[in-house]
């Protein structure tokens, strides 16, 4: 039975996600917290993790949340589940593309849609970053920790900006953070 549950929630995940990774993390947080799968905690450590790994969000946290549940099975029962609507959709666009683009309602359900994209990834990157500096929505609590980490990144990556007039690479910076937050926690005595 769970592996049923785990292939339609992220199958309906799949089906109903606009705007890449980003734009699915809300909807992956409530099954996955609604069902008792994750913790919301647990959930925003793990996107972390994921954002450090290679491969797309959506389908590392497919294949944790399935392997946890499900063991191996559950991991690829899970996975399918999420990518399988992206293939099919990708298949039937792909037979008529030039028609199906020039559309004026398919524009016009884009430039509907476009929106709620944004929205969607803007709330995600704020949560994100409220739950890293212990802010939460139950109720407020501030990590000097995670607020300094993120204060000494900023600006090292503004320097590095302004320097060098180009980003720092995002290799490096998850490296800098591991060290910012191996000194700061331990002068902190965390």
């Amino acid at each position: 039975m769970i592996y049923l549950s785990l292939f339609l929630e992220f199958f309906k995940i799949g089906l109903f996600s606009f705007g890449g990774a980003f734009g699915m993390l809300p909807l992956i947080e409530e099954v996955v917290v609604s069902h008792r799968w994750l913790s919301s905690n647990d959930f925003y450590s793990f996107v972390g993790i994921c954002e450090s790994t290679p491969g797309p969000i959506a389908v590392n946290i497919a294949t944790y949340v399935g392997s946890i549940q499900g063991g191996f099975l559950g991991s690829i029962v899970a996975t399918l589940g999420v990518i399988l609507p992206s293939f099919i959709l990708i298949l039937l666009i792909a037979s008529v593309l030039k028609k199906f683009i020039e559309n004026r309602f398919v524009k016009y359900f884009l430039q509907g849609v476009e929106p709620v994209i944004i929205a969607l990834i803007l709330s995600t990157g704020i949560f994100l970053l409220m739950n890293e500096v212990g802010i939460e929505m139950k109720h407020v609590h501030f990590e000097k920790a995670s607020f300094m980490i993120l204060m000494i990144l900023l600006g090292c990556s503004m320097i590095y900006k302004r320097v060098f007039k180009r980003k720092i690479s995002s290799i490096t910076l998850i490296l800098l953070s591991s060290i910012i937050g191996i000194i700061v926690c331990s002068i902190l005595h965390i």
